[in-house]
């Protein structure tokens, strides 16, 4: 890779695409950027260099903007601000490879159709990662796009830990364990070791808490167990989904009150998690500067089923070395660390008070020199482990 070499990193939602781009043999960041309210209201597009500097800002007010037309525009964007810089990929975050991809791979329009079949598998996340993919075909074609899965590492976690108790035949439909979130644990997993070398081959729990949120134990770097499953509603509860549920209270909902398929779905994936036991927000923040008792219930809500987790996740790996926090509120929730810390004293975890009030930035340890179980906070970084990936397979081919 030239030092005027790039690759550009795509990560589309339902109603956002965010974009990175990294450049030079060490993958810095040269630009990051945004384009939100697709689909609805006012479109905005915000674009910021490496020092936070407003490179470029767009609104689109004369009517709603669809994925194509992002694209579009970032294609467009790039072409006038790439200052010399020439882009050898792009690489793309797709929740769901299913049981066969289990690496980062080039996409072509045999692979994207492949990928539409587990559609199903991700109703809410894969359309949306795949659109900029196939824009990106059409409008630029020579330039390389690699496929970066969401599932791919946890494809090698144990059988056990990966079925369900059904009949053998829906098994084989791919009705089984998937885990989510696998780029930004194979993120901590990579950046550990450099922190502590013993973390290299220890066993370790990660939690990535976001609006989305799940847990993964890592034995030696590779995934083991996962808290999401079939789905990325399973689980701890998030900002609106609900995470782990009684299979009966879906039959409740659809017998006893008559809600259909739709209605369950948006109930359980966006009427949920924090929103829905506080009744006043998603936003973590939001929620501890509030006095309201639903408020304070909703995060304690959220810190049990941490702790239950990640009880179940240590006896999985036989034991526990370290506990990582990572994702947006993992990473700025001074008062959810401390609590969740405070639960798990029972397996010998001690924080250093003063170091996790001090909001550490990037990798930091927040537990006392002589915890049983060290504990960190590694800022989360999906993107930088993507263009890593679509770096390699380019320069293999």
């Amino acid at each position: 890779m030239q030092a005027n070499d790039s690759v550009i990193v795509i990560n589309a939602g339902s109603s956002s695409i965010k974009f990175s781009m990294y450049s030079g043999p060490a993958l810095d960041l040269t630009m990051r950027g945004k384009i939100e309210n697709l689909y609805s209201g006012v479109a905005h597009f915000i674009a910021q260099d490496a020092g936070d500097r407003v490179a470029g800002e767009r609104y689109w007010r004369d009517g709603p903007l669809d994925h194509e037309g992002g694209m579009r525009f970032l294609i467009d964007f790039a072409q006038t601000h790439l200052d010399g810089h020439r882009v050898i990929a792009v690489g793309h975050r797709i929740v769901h490879g299913g049981v066969a991809h289990s690496g980062p791979q080039r996409l072509d329009a045999a692979l994207v159709d492949e990928l539409e079949k587990l559609v199903p598998l991700a109703p809410l996340h894969l359309p949306h990662n795949l659109a900029p993919v196939r824009s990106l075909m059409a409008m630029a074609p020579h330039v390389p796009q690699i496929g970066c899965f969401d599932t791919a590492f946890h494809v090698g976690q144990p059988a056990e830990a990966q079925e369900f108790a059904l009949p053998a035949e829906i098994t084989a439909l791919g009705v089984r364990r998937y885990g989510f979130h696998g780029l930004s644990y194979e993120y901590i997993a990579s950046v550990l070791p450099q922190a502590e070398p013993g973390l290299g081959h220890a066993r370790v729990v990660a939690a990535h808490l976001g609006n989305g949120a799940s847990m993964c134990a890592m034995d030696g770097g590779r995934s083991v167990a996962s808290t999401m499953g079939f789905t990325a509603v399973d689980g701890l509860p998030m900002g609106t989904r609900c995470g782990a549920l009684d299979p009966g209270v879906v039959l409740y909902l659809m017998q006893e009150l008559g809600m259909d398929v739709a209605a369950v779905q948006k109930l359980m994936y966006q009427q949920s998690g924090l929103l829905g036991v506080s009744g006043i927000s998603s936003d973590m923040r939001t929620l501890e500067q509030s006095d309201d008792p639903r408020a304070k219930a909703a995060i304690a809500l959220m810190v049990y089923r941490i702790g239950r987790e990640l009880g179940s996740l240590a006896a999985a790996l036989g034991g526990l070395d370290a506990l990582v926090f990572s994702g947006g509120i993992g990473e700025n929730s001074v008062a959810l660390r401390a609590a969740v810390c405070r639960d798990a004293a029972w397996l010998g975890v001690q924080l250093d008070e003063a170091a996790n009030a001090a909001k550490p930035r990037g990798i930091a340890r927040i537990s006392k020199a002589g915890s049983k179980v060290g504990v960190w906070v590694v800022p989360a970084n999906e993107e930088l482990m993507i263009a890593r990936h679509a770096l390699d397979v380019v320069e293999v081919a």
